[in-house]
């Protein structure tokens, strides 16, 4: 085949999903290779499925030499934090490990095209606390998961050679529907909709609500990716940019909301073991760099968050119900 090849990773996950969708209008002249560990689980329409393990060196560099991508989308990860603060070694392991392997692969195989690799804001870490985040910066990561991706950042832009177009986004918090309850608006979401048809207590297990963060709805995020990848041939050969709302939302006030939401009277309770070892009280991030580059700016409101969770939780109490032959919640 003598098509351009679009090389995806993560594109399962929570944001994978949606950018998988937009990839096959963008990149339509393009054969759509998506790299994933199992091959079970469905198979996006317009992808190819290679099944490969990111960490696997000579797997991986044989398929990029076959391949030959022009365009290379990593955002295979380990995503929660409070799932890396218990396995660093896992995470260092997929976050770091894979970027390094896929990034010799990349220089030694396809080094003229896109690499694209999807940070966090969480790399910022301790500097937080001195306001907004600009990618000026310096990042002071404070656990496993945000310092594996301060690393692989360091590694593409160590290994990658000037001629890759190297673009690296430090997307702050993003939530909506589809995400799973690991994450936090999601976990309160999901707790109120099994409180409403009585299959969980109304009592809502909750960490630290004093925390404030930059919340984006997840279709923002995607935007901004996709906003940048069509004006590639405009943008620098190395580029990074924050994604970010540039406000703060108070954790309590968004459960606030979410209960107002709610069909019964909910209550709520702190587990301890929601609370997470050194956190930042405010995480703010500053998008102004990548506003004036591709004329972004988030769409949907907080509410939007907020809604789309809670009637998704709600329509997948739904369908279980009707999978197995009860009568489905009155929704």
């Amino acid at each position: 085949m003598n098509e351009p090849v679009l090389l995806m990773t993560g594109g399962r996950g929570f944001v994978g999903r949606r950018l998988a969708e937009k990839f096959v209008d963008l990149f339509p002249g393009h054969r759509r290779i998506m790299v994933v560990r199992s091959s079970q689980g469905a198979v996006p329409d317009g992808w190819e499925i290679k099944t490969l393990d990111l960490t696997d060196s000579d797997g991986v560099r044989n398929l990029i030499r076959l391949l030959r991508p022009s365009v290379v989308f990593h955002s295979a990860a380990q995503t929660s934090v409070g799932a890396a603060i218990l396995g660093g070694g896992q995470t260092w392991r997929v976050n770091t490990v894979s970027t390094f392997v896929l990034a010799e692969a990349v220089r030694d195989h396809a080094p003229g095209g896109v690499f694209f690799f999807t940070s966090s804001g969480d790399v910022y870490g301790d500097g937080l606390r001195s306001g907004r985040a600009t990618e000026a910066m310096l990042a002071t990561p404070l656990n496993a998961y945000a310092v594996s991706k301060l690393a692989a950042e360091g590694i593409l832009r160590d290994i990658l050679p000037q001629e890759t177009q190297l673009f690296i986004t430090r997307a702050f918090n993003h939530s909506g529907a589809g995400q799973e309850e690991r994450f936090v608006l999601s976990s309160f979401a999901g707790q109120i909709a099994r409180a409403e048809e009585g299959i969980g207590p109304n009592v809502i297990q909750v960490g630290d609500l004093s925390a404030e963060r930059d919340f984006l709805h997840v279709d923002d995020v995607v935007d901004a990716y996709v906003q940048l990848l069509t004006s590639r041939l405009d943008l620098p050969q190395r580029l990074l940019v924050n994604i970010a709302s540039g406000r703060a939302e108070r954790l309590s006030n968004l459960l606030e909301q979410l209960c107002e939401r709610a069909r019964i009277p909910i209550t709520i309770s702190v587990d301890p073991s929601r609370l997470r070892p050194a956190d930042i009280p405010r995480m703010i991030g500053d998008a102004s760099a990548l506003r004036t580059l591709v004329a972004w700016a988030p769409q949907r409101a907080v509410s939007d968050i907020l809604d789309d969770l809670l009637q998704w939780h709600r329509d997948n109490l739904k369908k279980a119900a009707l999978q197995n032959g009860a009568s489905p919640p009155n929704m």
